[in-house]
Formats: structure tokens, C-alpha cells, sequence
């Protein structure tokens, strides 16, 4: 478990690359690490990174508190206010399938999910497949991006970016009702080195362990304590043709299985699929 270290004699609020330094004790993840003050989205800085250095190491992080034009899922758009929240990106090399690639997003849900219980003790949860929600509002969302060699389809990289709502106290009104940070949850404010730290940590053990497996087997049933639509109704909003029915969890794939009013349990593969509680967005 990540444990605070931050005392009130070293406390800065601010993202600083010496802090989170001194902080970890990661191996790879974090081992080259830019703290920026302003870029127009992290997974882009990696990108362009790794053109002017093919030999960029696995590990590789890129963060700032002050993120212009980040993306989400579908091309969403995620932005980070100045000096309030955190948007990391971490850059991978893993020696597995393209096809399993998609499953680090999952590993960086339970990443996050951990680190915010550490630091809040709040009842976090998973809203499948990558959303960090507390009290049912999302404090965290995940976008993974792959680029594979055309000449043996073998992977040249993954980029994980995660933004987290660490200190905002307001919100657009179309995303209200959606979104919170930790701050509104706790009632005060992070240094925000400290869920920082805490995410890579996490991230960090439970890569090794997908490397060895290739799967989230050994992740599932910690993952699907936390997932907050486990054995309730939801709606799967499928390009093909949405339908209801009760999530049962995902399985070592990271798909969400849903038995439907037939009886029958179909495996959801995220890709182009939404999934919405019934009554709202959890």
C-alpha cells in the first residue's frame, strides 16, 4: 500500500519533479520523469518525444498540472485547469499482443482506484472500464493509445494518460452532475505529488504483474469488489443496437460480462461500447 510521506515541513501544493523524485521508489515507472508547466496534452508530449528519441526508456513519465488540450475516450476533450489537478501519461514498452494492449487501461483504473482510497479513505469505485468515480461522480478518467510496427505488428509502444480531479471546486454545468474532485469529496485540498506517487506505486506492481500473465486474472476479483455497477442494471449502448442488463463483472480479458432478460451473458468488449447505469451515469 502507498503510504503518505509528505510532512508538513516539505508540503509545496504544486507539482515539482524534485519532490516526486525524493517520493519514489519505483523501478522503471517515473525513472525519467518531465514535470511540465504547461503542455497541450501529455500523451502528445510522449509522442513527440519518442520521434526525437526512438530509444525512449519504458517508464517514461510526462505531467503537469496545466493541460490545454488533453482528449478522452472518442476524442472527448479533457482540460486541466492551471495548478489544481494532475495529467500524467506514461510511456510503455510491453512485450505482449496488440490485442491485450487495451487491458492496461484497466490496470490504471485499479491504479488510480487504490492510490484515491489511500489518500481519502473514501469508498472509491470503477465505473468499467476506466472511470474513478466517488460518490458516484468521476474523479478520474484514462485514455491508452498504441502505435504497432507495420513490418511484424508487434507493439512500438503504449501511452497510458490519466487526468485526475485532484482540487477543483467547480465544474461546467453540463458536467455538474457528473464530475467531482478530491477535494470536494474530503473537504480540503492534496499536495498534488502525492496522488502523483501513489498512482505510478500502484501502476508500477500491477504492470509487473500483467507482464507476467498477459491477463487481468490476477486483478479480477480486487477489480470487480470495486466495480460500481456489479449485479445492477445497466444499459449497453452498442453502434449495433443497445440493450439491458446486469453486470456481473469483467473477466481475465477485461470484457464486462452482462446476462441479459434471456438468460444469456455476453461479453463486452469496451472498444465503441458505452455502458450507463440505467438511471444515470453510473
Amino acid at each position: 500500500m502507498y503510504v503518505k510521506m509528505i510532512s508538513m515541513e516539505t508540503k509545496t501544493d504544486a507539482l515539482s519533479e524534485k519532490m516526486m523524485k525524493s517520493l519514489l521508489r519505483t523501478e522503471r515507472i517515473g525513472s525519467r520523469l518531465f514535470c511540465l508547466s504547461q503542455v497541450d496534452s501529455t500523451n502528445e508530449e510522449l509522442k513527440r518525444r519518442f520521434i526525437t528519441d526512438e530509444d525512449l526508456p519504458e517508464g517514461t513519465v510526462a505531467i503537469t498540472s496545466d493541460q490545454v488540450a488533453g482528449k478522452g475516450r472518442r476524442g472527448r476533450g479533457w482540460v486541466t485547469p492551471p495548478g489544481v489537478n494532475i495529467a500524467m501519461s506514461i510511456f510503455l514498452r510491453p512485450k505482449i499482443d496488440p490485442s491485450a494492449a487495451s487491458m492496461l487501461t484497466i490496470v490504471a483504473a485499479l491504479a488510480v482506484c487504490r492510490t484515491c482510497m489511500d489518500m481519502t479513505g473514501l469508498s472509491c469505485r470503477i465505473k468499467w472500464p476506466n472511470d474513478v468515480v466517488v460518490e458516484g461522480k468521476k474523479v478520474c478518467g484514462i485514455l491508452t493509445e498504441m502505435s504497432v510496427k507495420t513490418l511484424n505488428s508487434t507493439i512500438e509502444y503504449v501511452i497510458v494518460g490519466i487526468g485526475v480531479n485532484v482540487n477543483t471546486l467547480s465544474f461546467p454545468p453540463e458536467l455538474s452532475d457528473k464530475a467531482t474532485s478530491l477535494k470536494i469529496a474530503c473537504g480540503h485540498g492534496f499536495d498534488l505529488n502525492e496522488p502523483a506517487v501513489g498512482i505510478l506505486t500502484h501502476f508500477e506492481k500491477l504492470y509487473d504483474e500483467f507482464l507476467k500473465c498477459e491477463d487481468l486474472g490476477f486483478m479480477t476479483e480486487e477489480y470487480n469488489t470495486l466495480l460500481v455497477s456489479r449485479e445492477k442494471a445497466v444499459r449497453v449502448l452498442d453502434p449495433k443496437g443497445e440493450y439491458e442488463g446486469v453486470s456481473l463483472g469483467i473477466n481475465d480479458k477485461g470484457e464486462l460480462l452482462v446476462r441479459t432478460g434471456d438468460g444469456s451473458i455476453r461479453n463486452v468488449y469496451a472498444g465503441e461500447v458505452s455502458v450507463r447505469g440505467i438511471y444515470g451515469y453510473v
